[in-house]
């Protein structure tokens, strides 16, 4: 009787280790933008006063101290704020209006239409709202909303000025269409009132006849 051999086993080859997989809900890294847009949305639901660290951090679902990877402190937040505002609102704005047409009657009815836009219209006049509240208490917001004002007043002023009239003449009728666009964007509920096309073409047609 012969003895019992064991067979060897045969070796397995070994397997790559399988990479975990990425979360699908990973998140992405948080821009300055990110918290300009978030501050500029508590500004516009609560006021000034309500823009803090804080509140824009667990409105974002993160901890306080990422903010200070992007900013020295909330002042510097608010100044960004401003300066995005009016770079977007103003100095934006104004290059499209400016190339849009080169005929200044044309750039008149630009201007009178910029309050009806749509949506991103009425989210302009919300945040400019905002703004103004918040620069009539505050000596740096007020200085950034007065030199829009002043640029947004000068573009105009050009216009009047290309339709041949005078400075003096062109900076009173540039402040009457400023007047007007801007109460515009805040009435809302006026176009029962007065249909817009019609409120338009009246006011378009008085800021440009001469006076005798």
């Amino acid at each position: 009787m012969t003895a019992d051999v064991a067979l060897p086993t045969p070796r397995r080859r070994p397997t790559k280790a399988k990479a975990a997989p990425v979360e699908a809900t990973a998140r992405t890294p948080l821009t300055p933008e990110t918290w300009i847009d978030a501050a500029t949305d508590v500004l516009v639901s609560h006021g000034i006063d309500s823009v803090r660290v804080d509140v824009l951090a667990k409105r974002l679902q993160v901890t306080r101290g990422s903010f200070y990877w992007h900013f020295k402190d909330r002042n510097d937040l608010l100044a960004q704020v401003l300066q995005t505002w009016r770079r977007k609102s103003t100095e934006e704005l104004t290059r499209r209006l400016e190339t849009a047409h080169t005929d200044p009657a044309e750039q008149v009815r630009d201007v009178l239409s910029l309050p009806f836009r749509g949506r991103s219209a009425v989210r302009a006049a919300q945040i400019e709202l905002a703004l103004r509240d918040w620069a009539r208490r505050d000596p740096v917001a007020r200085q950034v909303m007065d030199e829009s004002d002043a640029s947004r007043l000068a573009y105009i002023s050009q216009i009047f000025s290309s339709l041949g009239f005078g400075v003096l003449e062109a900076r009173s009728r540039a402040f009457l269409l400023y007047s007007h666009v801007v109460a515009a964007s805040q009435m809302t509920g006026a176009e029962a009132a007065l249909p817009r096309e019609e409120r338009n073409r009246f006011v378009e047609q008085l800021i440009q006849t001469p006076l005798r």
